[in-house]
């Protein structure tokens, strides 16, 4: 499907092109050239489905195939395409039917309805809700539109919870029809609603098929309800503990979850405008049938039923607000009126059975009724000025199950009636087009099933008055003699049958107590047990006047209001069934219709799996073959003039570009030029009727040719056209752009001169007056000289706490500032520096000892101290092992000097926990009692150790020289403890060369340092002159 340019948007064309044809299928089923070939049929339909195009027309019916998966067309976006576009220029959807159905109305000013039908699963419900939120997004929003608009898509989700149930073909089937009107002021503003139900299945109450369940709300309210709620229902949280609920064993679904929709039932019911009371009430019709369920009775000696367990009774009683006892006389005894005595007739177990059930399906469905009538009071619109409608049906389709009872007759009746209704408006409506336009109407032959529905129907002679007839005759009526009535009353029929009145053949497929009807749809079989009893429907008087003292203001309602003081016997459920219908039809005949057949693709609900069979059986009872018959019986294709020629006139020369005459002429005169013959068309009124589809195609091909060369042709005209326009808008744009451009410039740049000249000034005069006190002239200058400086200092500060020369001079006025900020930021580099010095360094030289003593101290600062100099390897073993028994502090490599000729000789200095060895190579020379320490202030590396001399003999003071004085001397008082022992001497020092003699160490400064015996027999030690700083 080619994308063409229509107002500005990109849309889908209708026809489209030959290739998108042959892949994807034909649009509309009027255009199928084989129109009356099931094969073809089908055949377009799985293209279509195959490409996930789910929607086909036929005309205006759309049908839709459920593709059991999601498609991204149903967004915001999408809504927006379909809005105000004409029905068939988009590709189709169900979004088309619903804006033109909208617009029609508003253009019109008269009523429509759109029929929504198809089998259980087919997708209808989808349907509806789809187009009420296409209303809900694409009508005209003011506030009551929006309580509107919430409350129809709220009652949804509510309507499916009470009346919606799983089946064997659906796990969210519609058990009861709707009908909902929504009314639209003249502005086309949603303004109202009002929703009619249908035969709600009450049956399914009290009993499911194998593989079903009961009615979504059970579950909702039993596995999603509060705790709390559930303790006053008298409920448990546990569906398999309640008989109404694993009738067909199919309680719980992985496919459904019933918590999350129980949420969703209450935030809709609270939305609506429910008050709390109604809430709590219509809870407890829902737990009372429940309750009722569990109900059981036994036999007493006289066979007469009597309660087995009175706690669910009891349950029943609280929750209804009616006496127990009245409750229990009720369900166990029938009340008999004779004349003016009453008698009580006790039940057996069976009919207490009955009656019980009876007054399950009586609550439940009466409480239905409540419940559509409260959401009407809630939509219901109170201006009494015209409205236009909007009716959507969306109602049970045809259904064939393997056992078909009560409730199959009364849908595939309803579904007769419908198609009766179909095929009279679309003859109807097609009658009155071709008459309006002047062409000639053709007959249609077409199955009428009107005998089907008189077979149903008929006064006196239909099945539904002979099942009247069997409920209502005295005597003991059964299910079998009203098979015998059938059998006696129309036994000629040729849409009936019964295995009494078939042939051999067909005997073998029928039971004795079966019924077949030959439909409009096929052949259905049906079972006649429990059509008396569900057409009856009857609950007993003495149960009724007990629910009208019902204090449960819901049941107290519904039973006051439904049941009037008469004898008369109450309608049967077929009769109000067929009334029902009646007043539907009533209502469908006064509106124009719109169609949206269902079809469901598989039966095991796969994605992508298209079944030829089960497609082509809904495709004939949906009567869809029928529908595209009467569609294509003249005409199969007709467009009003205007668009037929505004589509097509490239393809002649003279209707391109423009037609200047009428569209009618303009049309004649194309449609001569493309050879149409005269039996291929017909001109009406305002509409040109082509009879077949290829001649359609031929032309839309002839159109796919022509748009390329015509699109190169435009493209280049109005891509020229474009271009000098724009270059015109540019070179006018640039020169208004250039002049501004400039004056702006123009004025930044006085405006920055002016700007200039006063801050000179004022840096002129703030530097004349610089040494002034601060006034109004110098003030700025002042600031900027402090910034300047401040800026300049940031980037020069002083990285070490040893930089003294670093820091700028500061101007005169910030003198007394820069030395305070000089003072903060030593403190701050003597606070980094100290929080890094480690454990290690803190060990070093103690500044009471050398700080300001020695010269080259400040030198050694840097200098990290080591563990030890001489590593255990390099000290002899000997050694080793005669200090075996003391740790090793510390080891340094020395120069010794003798006391006496002062010669020089290398050793190793050992100092432990104990004692300092003097060692050499494999011996130690010296271990003696050290009194103090000398040193001199000069750079020298000489120190000396006074030994104690307590023996004439003993040797005198030790003269040494060492690289690593500090370290040594700081290692020393560390582990001698005696700090105070070391001495920084002035001059020279004097040392004992042995008890009694004493010799002398002098020490200068020099330009290289050395160390010699002087003249005068003193030690000379000349040190590297420092450079203090």
């Amino acid at each position: 499907q080619r994308i063409s340019a229509r107002g500005g948007r990109g849309l889908l064309d209708m026809e489209g092109a030959l290739t998108a044809r042959d892949r994807v299928g034909i649009q509309d089923f009027v255009l199928l050239d084989t129109h009356t070939s099931e094969n073809a049929f089908l055949d377009n339909l799985k293209k279509r489905f195959n490409e996930d195009l789910i929607y086909t027309y036929i005309g205006t019916l759309l049908v839709s195939v459920n593709p059991y998966k999601q498609l991204d067309i149903y967004s915001k976006k999408q809504m927006d395409i379909y809005m105000g576009v004409n029905f068939f220029e988009l590709p189709p959807h169900i979004y088309a039917l619903a804006d033109n159905a909208y617009h029609t109305m508003l253009a019109e000013a008269n009523n429509h309805f759109i029929l929504i039908s198809g089998e259980s699963g087919a997708g209808k419900t989808e349907a509806s809700k789809k187009i009420l939120q296409y209303y809900a997004v694409s009508c005209p929003s003011v506030s009551p539109m929006d309580r509107v608009r919430d409350r129809m898509l709220l009652s949804n989700p509510v309507l499916e919870a009470f009346g919606n149930a799983k089946t064997l073909k659906n796990d969210n089937s519609s058990r009861f029809g709707k009908y909902m009107d929504i009314q639209f002021d003249i502005q086309g503003e949603a303004v109202g609603g009002h929703i009619l139900s249908y035969l709600l299945e009450k049956s399914r109450v009290v009993h499911q098929n194998q593989g079903e369940r009961n009615f979504h709300i059970f579950y909702q309210l039993v596995e999603g309800g509060e705790e709390d709620l559930l303790r006053q229902l008298g409920l448990e949280s546990n569906s398999q503990h309640y008989s109404y609920l694993v009738k067909g064993q199919c309680a719980n679904m992985t496919s459904v979850n019933d918590q999350n929709d129980w949420r969703t039932v209450r935030n809709a019911l609270s939305s609506i405008e429910f008050d709390n009371g109604d809430i709590q009430d219509l809870f407890g019709v829902i737990a009372s049938v429940l309750h009722l369920g569990n109900v059981q009775f036994e036999s007493d000696n006289k066979g007469n039923a009597k309660l087995n367990n009175s706690a669910e009774l009891r349950w029943v009683s609280t929750l209804l607000g009616v006496s127990v006892q009245v409750l229990q006389e009720g369900l166990t005894y029938r009340k008999i009126e004779a004349n003016t005595d009453e008698v009580l007739s006790p039940f057996t177990v069976d009919y207490a059975t009955y009656a019980r059930d009876a007054l399950a399906k009586a609550i439940y469905g009466r409480a239905f009724t409540w419940l559509v009538n409260k959401i009407n009071e809630s939509m219901e619109n109170k201006d009494l000025s015209r409205k236009t409608v909007i009716g959507l049906l969306d109602i049970y389709g045809f259904e064939v199950f393997y056992v078909n009872s009560f409730e199959q007759f009364c849908i595939n009746y309803c579904n007769e009636k419908l198609q009766q209704l179909f095929i009279q408006l679309t003859l109807k409506s097609e009658q009155e087009e071709y008459e309006a336009e002047g062409i000639g109407w053709e007959p249609v032959q077409f199955f009428n099933n009107k005998i089907i529905c008189d077979l149903v129907e008929e006064k006196h002679r239909g099945i539904i008055s002979l099942l009247d007839e069997e409920c209502l005759r005295p005597g003991e009526a059964t299910d079998l003699t009203f098979l015998e009535r059938l059998e006696e009353k129309m036994g000629s029929h040729p849409h009936f049958v019964t295995h009494k009145l078939a042939d051999k053949t067909t005997r073998k497929t029928l039971e004795r107590g079966d019924f077949r009807l030959l439909h409009y749809a096929g052949e259905v079989t049906y079972c006649v047990v429990g059509f008396l009893d569900k057409n009856n429907d009857l609950l007993y008087r003495n149960i009724k006047d007990v629910m009208r003292e019902s204090k449960n203001a819901i049941v107290r309602e519904c039973f006051a209001s439904m049941e009037s003081d008469n004898r008369r016997r109450p309608e049967t459920v077929a009769s109000q069934f067929k009334s029902s219908l009646v007043g539907l039809t009533d209502i469908l005949m006064s509106k124009e219709p719109w169609y949206v057949r269902c079809l469901k693709s598989n039966e095991s609900k796969q994605p992508g799996r298209f079944d030829d069979s089960l497609v082509l059986h809904q495709v004939k009872y949906l009567g869809l073959t029928e529908h595209l018959r009467v569609r294509r019986a003249g005409f199969a294709y007709r467009r009003r003039y205007e668009v037929f020629l505004q589509r097509y006139k490239p393809l002649c020369p003279a209707t391109w570009p423009h037609w200047k005459g009428l569209p009618a002429d303009g049309v004649e005169v194309l449609v001569r030029h493309l050879g149409y013959q005269p039996d291929e068309y017909k001109m009406g009124r305002t509409k040109i009727f082509i009879r077949h589809p290829r001649t359609l195609f031929a032309t839309e091909d002839a159109f796919e040719i022509c748009k390329n060369d015509l699109a190169s042709r435009i493209q280049a005209q109005y891509k020229g056209y474009r271009q000098k326009g724009e270059f015109r808008k540019q070179k006018e744009a640039a020169t208004k752009i250039e002049t501004c451009w400039r004056g702006v410039q123009a004025r930044k740049e006085k405006e920055r001169r002016q700007w200039a000249v006063k801050v000179i000034k004022k840096f002129i005069k703030g530097y004349m007056t610089r040494g002034e006190a601060k006034t109004t002239d110098n003030s700025e200058y002042l600031v900027f000289v402090r910034q300047s400086y401040l800026n300049r200092l940031k980037n020069n500060l002083p990285k070490t706490v040893l930089d003294k020369t670093t820091w700028l001079s500061p101007p005169p006025v910030l003198t007394e500032t820069s030395a305070i900020l000089r003072q903060i930021h030593m403190r701050l580099l003597v606070r980094k520096y100290v929080r890094g010095i480690t454990a290690q360094q803190k060990a070093q030289v103690s500044p009471a000892i050398f700080k300001g003593k020695k010269d080259n101290y400040p030198q050694s600062i840097p200098q990290p101290f080591v563990e030890t100099r001489i590593s255990e390897e390099d000290i002899n073993i000997k050694v080793l092992q005669m200090i075996r028994h003391e740790r090793i502090k510390y080891s340094v490599p020395i120069v010794k000097y003798d006391r006496n000729g002062f010669k020089p000789r290398p050793r190793q200095l050992v100092l432990t926990q104990t004692a300092a060895y003097m060692v050499d190579d494999a011996k130690i020379n010296a271990a003696c009692l050290i009194a103090g320490v000398s040193v001199s202030p000069l750079s020298d590396g000489i120190i000396i150790f006074h030994v104690a001399n307590e023996d004439v003999k003993q040797k005198g003071d030790l003269i040494m020289q060492c690289d690593h004085l500090f370290e040594l001397l700081t290692k020393l008082s560390v582990v001698a403890n005696k700090q105070n022992a070391i001495k920084v001497v002035q001059g020279s020092i004097t040392f004992q060369i042995q008890a009694g003699k004493e010799g002398v160490v002098d020490f200068s400064s020099g330009s290289e340092s050395m160390v010699y015996k002087d003249r005068n027999g003193h030690l000379m030690v000349v040190s590297h002159a420092t450079v203090a700083r």
